[in-house]
């Protein structure tokens, strides 16, 4: 028998490319390494699950065993990968066994970055970025008033709004100025702010925490500012750093992800990338449209015709209840200007290029039913 194609990862990525694989190709051995239990679970629902009342448990769709069952795959749950010779072509797990593949796929996702804090209760900071994550996080909730957010970016923004529904009032704390300022312009992002607020939401920018310390059973933030701020609970979503650290030291090409072409193949021969580990042709793209695209392209690679990965327009949607946000960024180095449109229940922001084409868009309130008028008149990415 041949070697298998062996998936390392069974987030979003990982599974969505092991179901595009066999629908091309059912006989080809499989196998997917997941450091966790290897359960089916949507990455994007941890950030608005309070909401619909969903514990750790509810949120997992399918066991390890029906996946493995539903994929023809041999699934290794709890297992942790030592290191990947890329010569031989094999794996080697903790505990020294190994794994020879015909293929490698790097679906390692990312992990939270973790600012420098000061004070004795730093370390009880806590991030959401898995499942386990978030049972440790839901658990602490019980008696919680007060959480105090470091970052008010997607992350940030949307569990800010998801804590209202438990009667939770937070405090996002941002050293930028205002609310989603990668994703917004100005006036939309003041608008965003604005109606988180009106629903309960406590916003303080242009400054960053300084020290966490434990008071009582729960916590006094000191900010850069000289402010005080006290909380219950202290939760960090300040951003993504891609893992790279296993392709690193098995000598693949790494920046900031690791690094592909548009065929996502790394620098190593038969090792391939996707996700929010990948740099696909300089682009890290976190988030669930360009990991289907990346997913149907590599499946087809992997079945024998390869296929470079092509984006078309990818709207995001912002969950935040409170304020209904679907954004269409433009390349980050596109030359154009926004033009804002606001009414009493919405923001229509279009950013065009010099010559009128249209490259990106924010909806925000009545305006997201503009969404699916806009997107086909949006270029792609990468085409």
């Amino acid at each position: 028998m041949s070697h298998p194609i062996v998936i390392l990862g069974t987030g979003l990525a990982g599974f969505t490319l092991a179901r595009e694989l066999r629908k091309l190709d059912t006989t080809t051995p499989l196998v997917i390494v997941s450091r966790d239990q290897a359960g089916f679970y949507s990455k994007p629902m941890l950030s608005n699950a309070l909401a619909g009342k969903k514990t750790a448990a509810s949120l997992v769709m399918k066991p390890a065993e029906k996946m493995a069952a539903e994929l023809n795959a041999t699934l290794r749950a709890n297992a942790v990968v030592a290191r990947i010779d890329t010569d031989a072509q094999l794996i080697e797990l903790d505990g020294g066994e190994t794994i020879a593949y015909r293929d490698l796929v790097l679906a390692l996702g990312a992990d939270p970055i973790r600012v420098s804090l000061g004070g004795n209760g730093a370390d009880d900071v806590l991030s959401v970025n898995d499942l386990d994550d978030y049972a440790r996080f839901a658990d602490r909730l019980d008696g919680v008033q007060r959480v105090a957010i470091l970052g008010a970016g997607l992350i940030g923004c949307e569990f800010a709004n998801d804590l209202l529904a438990r009667g939770i009032a937070p405090t996002v704390i941002d050293l930028a100025p205002r609310a989603l300022p990668r994703l917004l312009p100005e006036q939309a992002s003041t608008r965003l702010r604005e109606k988180l607020e009106a629903a309960g939401v406590g916003f303080r920018f242009n400054t960053s925490v300084a020290t966490v310390q434990r008071d009582g059973s729960g916590f006094t933030l000191t900010l850069k500012d000289g402010a005080t701020l006290a909380a219950d609970l202290v939760l960090s979503a300040v951003g993504l750093r891609p893992r790279t650290a296993l392709a690193h030291a098995a000598g693949i090409t790494t920046n900031r992800g690791i690094v592909t072409n548009r065929l996502l193949a790394t620098s190593a021969p038969n090792v391939h990338a996707l996700g929010d580990c990948a740099e696909v042709d300089g682009h890290t793209l976190p988030y669930v449209m360009p990991i289907m695209q990346q997913a149907r392209a590599l499946a087809a690679t992997l079945a024998g015709k390869p296929t470079p990965v092509v984006y078309p327009a990818m709207p995001v949607i912002v969950k935040t209840p409170a304020c209904p946000t679907v954004v269409c960024p433009p390349p980050l180095d596109a030359s154009g200007a926004w033009t804002v449109t606001l009414s009493d229940d919405g923001c229509d922001a279009r950013f065009h290029s010099g010559d009128g084409q249209l490259l990106g868009f924010a909806l925000l309130g009545s305006a997201t039913a503009q969404r699916q008028a806009l997107v086909p008149q949006v270029p792609g990415l990468l085409v």
